[in-house]
């Protein structure tokens, strides 16, 4: 993947290339291996525990299928973790 259209993020201090006009929905399903529909919600299954913030700014789950990612973005995935 490294075409014109193509542009890099970082997610988690890693770098990551996506294809332009790819959304933060975009990214869960990639990085979770999971469908997610337009409310953020896994299409099947349990929930997935995740929350994004891009650019320091938290992205709530419902807006992540319209919120676009830009070239240069700064993404962190938090995960929930149980215990203690």
């Amino acid at each position: 993947m490294n075409t014109a259209t193509d542009v890099r993020i970082t997610v988690n201090e890693e770098s990551r290339t996506l294809p332009a006009g790819a959304t933060c929905r975009d990214l869960v399903q990639q990085l979770t291996g999971r469908e997610v529909g337009a409310d953020g919600r896994p299409t099947q299954g349990a929930g997935l525990g995740i929350a994004l913030a891009v650019d320091g700014a938290l992205v709530p789950r419902a807006s992540w299928s319209s919120t676009p990612l830009e070239a240069g973005q700064a993404v962190e995935v938090v995960t929930a973790v149980q215990g203690g």
